[in-house]
């Protein structure tokens, strides 16, 4: 679900972090662009803690008054509702070549910015909300380009990444997905 702040609140907020704090945290968030980007899935998959919640709810287009409900919540139905675990079985099958989906692989640019950081009550815990692009290039025609927000639960690390993804939640702007499969990862 998107979050109850205000857009001020959440600017308020991102002011308790550092130039320096930001500049690592989106240097991760480049990192792991380019990870996907460059077909890395095992590296990228290493980025992911072991407590991952990776939810993409259905958006519904509603009328003004019924906007707190354009989202579907959590236990209904969505695109992606998963865990290290569920991960783990998608990026075992894309390895074979059971992964009719994704032969040949899909060629994706992810772009990420407008990237805003709120300090968890957790100390190395932070909340990172961003807006994001991803065009995808299947086989010679097929071209999808999906647009919207993501909110992310960062840990700090000790690995040479720095951080950890313990949680993503994929807000779409799209209501109707005209892809053919949902077969790589935002």
């Amino acid at each position: 679900m998107p979050p109850n702040r205000t857009a001020l609140e959440t600017l308020t907020a991102s002011r308790a972090v550092s130039r320096d704090l930001q500049q690592e945290i989106e240097q991760f968030l480049f990192y792991e662009a380019a990870l996907q980007d460059d077909r890395q899935l095992d590296e990228w998959f290493a980025l992911l803690a072991e407590d991952l919640r990776y939810w993409m709810p259905l958006r519904a287009t509603l009328a003004n008054r019924e906007r707190a409900g354009e989202f579907s919540g959590p236990g209904d139905i969505a695109y992606f509702d998963e865990t290290r675990a569920s991960m783990t079985l998608r990026l075992r099958k894309l390895k074979t070549s059971s992964a009719w989906a994704e032969e040949p692989s899909s060629r994706t640019r992810h772009f990420v910015n407008n990237v805003r950081i709120t300090p968890m009550p957790r100390d190395g815990d932070y909340e990172v909300t961003c807006a994001f692009l991803v065009h995808r290039n299947r086989s010679e025609r097929q071209t999808d380009l999906f647009a919207g927000e993501r909110i992310d639960g960062l840990r700090r690390t000790s690995t040479p990444a720095g951080f950890e993804i313990f949680s993503r939640t994929i807000l779409l702007d799209q209501a109707t997905l005209l892809a053919n499969n949902l077969s790589f990862f935002f």
